[in-house]
């Protein structure tokens, strides 16, 4: 790619970032830059420098550091939606646990009723995650969206993840677990978006610890 078509990509892919985070809180746009603008949060631009996808448990490498104020616990996501979460970072790279980790589990809900529980994968298909703990109470339909909950420090509410293909209750009867088609295409990612919560250690500095 030259100089002007990487520009035009990466404007591209902030326009439908921005589009995400509008439709779900009118989010304001930036008037330092052409990122949006979401409350609390600050958002980094990477680029994807190395992908596994095909292993158990997968990560990425992104082009952005320490000297890029990168830390561990910051999200990872693309304009489709949620990629993973920063678990190693050095100077000028960082590594992204991937949502196909099976180590990976991360906060979503169903967008249109908030019931959350955790997401996971069970380390078969890259094209879909589980969606675990989801109370039987809910009413759930084969094609609802499903987002990031409200209840972590590492995403903004109602960041995409994708869509329900399938549910079934769990061993116990009391619980829902729901495949999910993720949004991203995970063996095709270029440049993401790194999210740092401004408020995270003050968050955090309030939960209690075990003594």
């Amino acid at each position: 790619f030259d100089l002007k078509e990487q520009n035009e990509i990466l404007t591209e892919e902030n326009n439908r970032l921005k589009s995400i985070l509008y439709s779900n809180h009118g989010y304001q746009e930036s008037e330092v830059d052409s990122l949006p603008y979401v409350p609390n949060f600050k958002f980094i631009t990477a680029t994807v420098i190395k992908n596994s996808y095909s292993a158990y448990n997968n990560y990425l490498t992104i082009d952005k550091g320490t000297k890029d104020s990168i830390n561990v616990d910051f999200g990872v996501i693309s304009s489709k939606g949620v990629v993973g979460i920063i678990d190693n970072v050095s100077k000028n790279y960082a590594r992204v646990l991937s949502v196909l980790n099976t180590k990976s589990r991360i906060n979503a809900e169903l967008k249109k009723t908030n019931h959350f529980g955790s997401l996971k994968w069970d380390g078969k298909s890259p094209e879909v995650v589980q969606l675990i703990d989801i109370p039987k109470q809910a009413e759930i339909k084969i094609g609802d969206t499903i987002v990031t909950g409200g209840l972590s420090t590492i995403f903004p509410k109602g960041i995409p993840i994708g869509s329900v293909q399938s549910f079934n209750l769990d061993e116990t009867g009391n619980y829902f677990i729901l495949d999910v088609r993720l949004f991203n295409d995970m063996t095709n990612l270029g440049n993401v978006h790194v999210i740092e919560n401004i408020n995270a250690k003050e968050i955090l500095s309030l939960e209690p610890t075990d003594e």
